[in-house]
């Protein structure tokens, strides 16, 4: 079950429910660690991250129990063992989350380097020394990093360039720290803002959250509670590309709107309609050809890398040229070559692609890289006459709950082999 074939040139249309958000939900199950007690997780999304993340927090020693509908309850009481084995962390970079969190609550953590997507440099040095800046004794030994402190103490901690993850780890370990912990130049995303707000349920005191300074006075102790995840705003992203590319309508309902502005400004920018109620987005392109539109990433709430290469599916038939600039990572470009395959005409010179877009993609058996260059074949193959075929889909089930079933629902022919 590790390929996808897709029958394009079927619109888009329809509703449905955005999942809870990837990004939000890994460093909330890895803070569950600094919680006495249990801490029930709602709004979980069916991922293989998760599934990972769920792993590792077991092997731990914590105890786990999954309802009928993805919600986690998780009590961290019982975790006994302080190492986060290579074997579970290789697959997944969001791993390296259990540092904090162990650090600040268990005074030790042994943490493989992690792996992941293959999209460039994302080196965990300012997690590490944020942690030493706290009293924390690191070193790396054998592709693991060794962690101990009594207690961790609060610190100016100012990180040399934005960092979700980095953030994300010394704002978990800060809140049992001795003292305050101020983090400059921290990361700004909603992903962040939602981890604050579970670790403040939990708790913990922290001002700041959305700001680039963040203040977090250390407590003894936390306590688990209930928290709902945010919605996914990356894949409330991707459909709305999915019913663009293909000149059709969709209504999306769960959605967080106040954190799309940059991705709702170029697809209108492209040609779509869009409205918006409190907790809803519909995008109707009426059956037009996207008009091209340039990107530059950025951190929030510039737009988004992981929104780069849909994007760039979208341009690919859009009528006229486009530039997309990838100020982030340097090596996100991998989906080009399988874009090209299917008669895209883009061409990249360093952290730039150009796009001449085609009047149509035809349809051509292709490789997903990573996760959101399998999302851009997928949108491609919506868009491509005859069938594709995307192999190698793992990468997308690390991302994306049943995204061929939500497709499909939406008039898709999608059939997964």
């Amino acid at each position: 079950m590790n390929q996808i074939t897709i029958t394009g040139g079927q619109t888009i249309q329809g509703t449905i429910a955005a999942s809870g958000a990837k990004n939000a939900v890994l460093p909330i199950l890895a803070a569950t660690i600094v919680g006495q007690g249990e801490s029930h997780i709602k709004h979980v999304p069916h991922l293989h991250d998760v599934t990972t993340m769920n792993e590792l927090l077991a092997q731990l020693g914590a105890k786990l129990t999954v309802d009928h509908h993805a919600d986690i309850t998780i009590n961290t009481d019982t975790i006994n063992n302080q190492t986060a084995p290579y074997e579970t962390v290789k697959t997944m970079r969001a791993s390296i989350l259990a540092l904090g969190p162990l650090v600040a609550r268990y005074g030790r953590a042994k943490v493989s380097l992690p792996g992941g997507c293959q999209i460039g440099a994302r080196p965990v040095d300012l997690h590490i020394k944020g942690l030493q800046a706290m009293g924390a004794k690191i070193e790396v030994q054998d592709g693991y990093i060794l962690a101990n402190c009594e207690r961790l103490k609060g610190n100016r901690i100012m990180m040399e360039k934005v960092t979700v993850t980095g953030t994300e780890n010394i704002l978990i370990a800060a809140t049992l720290a001795k003292g305050e912990t101020l983090i400059e130049n921290a990361a700004i995303e909603p992903e962040v803002v939602d981890l604050a707000k579970y670790l403040k349920a939990m708790g913990a005191e922290i001002t700041g959250e959305g700001t680039s300074k963040i203040y977090v006075q250390g407590k003894d102790q936390l306590q688990g509670t209930t928290y709902s995840v945010m919605p996914d705003r990356i894949e409330i992203g991707t459909f709305l590309v999915a019913a663009a590319i293909t000149g059709g309508s969709i209504t999306i309902n769960n959605s967080c709107n106040d954190d799309l502005d940059a991705v709702f400004a170029k697809l209108v920018e492209a040609g779509a309609e869009i409205t918006t109620t409190a907790d809803s987005v519909t995008l109707n392109m009426h059956g037009k050809r996207p008009t091209p539109v340039d990107i530059r990433t950025a951190p929030h709430p510039a737009f988004p890398t992981d929104m780069q290469a849909q994007f760039c599916a979208l341009n690919a038939i859009a009528d006229g040229t486009s530039h997309i600039t990838e100020t982030l990572f340097e090596n996100r470009f991998m989906h080009v070559e399988e874009l090209n395959r299917m008669g895209a005409n883009i061409q990249v010179e360093g952290n730039q692609a150009m796009i001449k877009g085609v009047d149509t993609l035809s349809g051509a058996p292709v490789t997903a890289t990573d996760l959101r260059a399998s999302a851009s074949l997928v949108l491609a193959g919506l868009a491509a006459t005859g069938q594709t075929t995307v192999h190698d889909i793992h990468y997308i089930d690390r991302g994306y709950e049943a995204i061929e079933e939500k497709l499909n629902q939406l008039g898709a022919v999608i059939v997964r082999s």
